[in-house]
């Protein structure tokens, strides 16, 4: 799970790469429990979970051309700013018929950044924000998915999101369907700017908010 802020807003996250929040649409998301992570599994590493599983998974990719999308919303005092990453790409090991021994991963490309104005997505890619140039990708790694979430998500995802040189366990609810042609999921959730060290307060009189809302739209298809 590869996730922003404006030039006076929130940094996302993720992760989609991946960032920022507060406005009426995005106030209700459920935050993000974030925690130290104990240790940090390399991209591509089967949790013990997805090992221990007596099923065969089989991997399916999402990413822009199957319509999956990674979004953010960040606030400063004045102004709402809605973002989002062009270029990235994920998988999902499903084991058919067990959500819960599955796994996914996304890597984003936190240069494809979109937002407007341009002059703020250019702010975004420097060092206030989310320094691209030193962390070029964001990336996480679910190592687990259980069954049930808050505001009636259907399961509760939890994994490793490294962004800005920070690598953090973070847990969010999803909804997951699986379908005989696809997997699909999403999920709207908070993360805090400030825990991945992104820090620009951004102008005295026009400060940025911490929190960022962070949204999923996952579509694998099972080609």
């Amino acid at each position: 799970m590869h996730i922003v802020q404006t030039t006076k807003i929130t940094v996302l996250t993720f992760i989609l790469a991946a960032s920022l929040a507060a406005c009426s649409g995005t106030a209700e998301a459920p935050r993000a429990t974030v925690e130290e992570t104990p240790t940090t599994p390399t991209l591509g590493e089967a949790p013990p979970a997805a090992e221990a599983a007596p099923f065969v998974a089989v991997r399916l990719a999402f990413g822009p051309q199957t319509q999956s999308k990674v979004e953010f919303v960040g606030a400063k005092i004045t102004a709402t700013h809605d973002g989002s990453f062009e270029r990235f790409a994920g998988s999902i090991d499903l084991v058919p018929g067990h959500i819960e021994q599955s796994r996914v991963t996304v890597d984003i490309e936190m240069e494809s950044l979109k937002i407007e104005p341009a002059r703020l997505a250019g702010h975004l890619r420097t060092a206030d924000f989310f320094d691209v140039a030193q962390y070029p990708r964001t990336t996480f790694t679910s190592t687990s998915i259980v069954a049930g979430g808050a505001n009636g998500a259907t399961h509760t995802i939890t994994g490793t999101l490294a962004l800005h040189g920070a690598s953090k366990q973070i847990s969010f609810p999803a909804t997951i369907a699986e379908s005989p042609t696809e997997v699909s999921a999403r999920a709207e959730f908070v993360i805090n700017r400030r825990d991945f060290n992104i820090v620009y307060p951004g102008m005295p009189d026009d400060l940025i908010k911490d929190d960022v809302t962070i949204k999923l739209t996952l579509r694998a298809p099972r080609s």
